[in-house]
């Protein structure tokens, strides 16, 4: 039976983050990590799994790499091992271009309680309503509590609500909870932390574990001390997130690594954990097979969800005209899953029919080529064509620059490790011809 294009569309969705506990999802992870040069899940989860004490990690890659559906792969091997697990995305409950430490740690509360609720785990505590009531005293903000549990952070958690929506209000709110950050830090600790990994205990769990996904969006902005909002975050600040009593992961965005205050960073959180590229070619330039042969199988078992027929080469022949075809589309992709999943969108929205044909991919390409290049400066050009030489970024202003835009892409393989620029730039006239 052939395939629906619809169907196969659909498989193809950049913006949907797999979770592994689903079983549909699962059938579609990939596991790529024996070649990005690094086990990402199984480092992470040892250090939590065997060390006896709370934990802070950072976690990082290029937006759209897969670290979404690594910390949900990573949530489901701690929860077999009896972890309760806390995993949610920052961005949508955080105003990601104006944040502040305190932003953050009340997030994570609010998460956590809720969390708790739906385990049946109950809380009594009275600093957070006392904190409430504190700031609405400062903010002479009247909210009317329509219901309230025995413990529940429903009346911070609307203030935080609003703040994020109103500019002003976010801004006198930080006014007030900014200076006492360690109160607040001691209350989530001794109020939800501390109570919550006792009552587990009682359950036979192993611990709490908390995984703050998003923040590597945090906006690079910079602020008048010259610090970027980031580094404020977490090099000046960073200490403060790492006080909560508990397992915590951190996304943190990939130019923080480059920074010259990284020592200072990862004595003050805790060592930094990076997904790389797929590499689809070695750094001499040859064919990565292995990498190839991963993107292929994740388009292959997409294709394979949205049809009825497991033999490969009749999946192949329905969804492409030619193998070669799909190679290059993977190598158009840099190995940048959510790119080459773009680029299939892009292929299928050009025709109703499949297979996929070779000219539907090149015209994807170019699109796509026409669109990185719109904000590209000569200066960028300069920048990037270094990059294309040297195979390494310099900077943190490069970094910054480079990364944030996905210009160029970091790799990793048999220990080497270099930068290359995004293949869809390499055919771009001031890169000269295409690879």
């Amino acid at each position: 039976m052939s395939i629906n294009p619809r169907d196969f569309f659909r498989a193809c969705n950049p913006a949907q983050t797999l979770n592994y506990q689903n079983e549909r999802d699962r059938q579609l992870y990939i596991d790529f990590s024996a070649v990005r040069g690094t086990e990402v899940v199984g480092q992470l989860e040892r250090v939590i799994s065997w060390s006896e004490g709370s934990t802070c990690q950072l976690f990082t890659g290029h937006i759209g790499c897969g670290k979404s559906t690594e910390l949900l792969c990573l949530k489901s091997n701690l929860e077999n091992q009896g972890f309760h697990v806390v995993y949610f995305e920052s961005s949508r409950m955080l105003e990601l271009g104006d944040v502040a430490v305190s932003d953050i740690l009340l997030a994570i509360a609010q998460q956590v309680s809720q969390s708790l609720q739906a385990a049946q785990i109950s809380l009594i505590g009275g600093y957070f309503q006392n904190l409430f009531q504190e700031c609405q005293a400062f903010l002479k903000t009247p909210i009317d509590l329509k219901a309230q549990a025995e413990f529940s952070l429903w009346g911070m958690g609307t203030l935080s609500l609003e703040a994020q929506q109103n500019p002003t209000l976010r801004s006198q709110l930080r006014q007030f909870l900014e200076p006492q950050v360690q109160a607040l830090i001691r209350g989530i600790n001794e109020e939800i932390i501390q109570p919550t990994i006792a009552a587990l205990h009682k359950q036979g769990q192993a611990g709490l574990v908390i995984l703050v996904d998003n923040l590597d969006r945090i906006d690079g902005r910079q602020l008048a001390s010259g610090q970027t909002l980031p580094e404020y975050i977490f090099i000046s600040r960073g200490e403060r997130l790492r006080q909560l009593a508990c397992h915590v992961v951190y996304t943190i965005p990939l130019a923080l690594r480059f920074a010259n205050e990284r020592p200072t960073m990862e004595q003050r959180l805790g060592e930094i954990t990076v997904l790389p590229m797929v590499p689809v070619r070695c750094k001499d330039g040859s064919v990565h097979e292995a990498g190839l042969a991963k993107l292929r199988e994740m388009i292959l078992v997409r294709g394979l969800a949205a049809g009825e027929t497991s033999d490969a080469v009749t999946l192949m022949a329905q969804l492409f005209d030619h193998p070669d075809t799909l190679d290059h589309i993977c190598f158009m992709s840099g190995g940048h899953v959510r790119n080459l999943l773009r680029l299939m969108q892009s292929c299928l929205r050009k025709s109703n029919r499949l297979p996929i044909q070779r000219a539907n991919v090149e015209r994807a390409v170019q699109e796509a080529r026409a669109e990185l290049m719109l904000s590209i400066t000569p200066e960028e050009w300069v920048v990037l064509r270094k990059v294309q030489q040297t195979q390494a970024v310099n900077g943190d202003a490069e970094q910054d620059l480079l990364l944030r835009n996905l210009w160029a892409f970091e790799y990793r393989h048999q220990g080497a490790q270099w930068f290359a620029v995004n293949p869809l730039l390499t055919g771009a006239e001031p890169l000269g011809e295409e690879g």
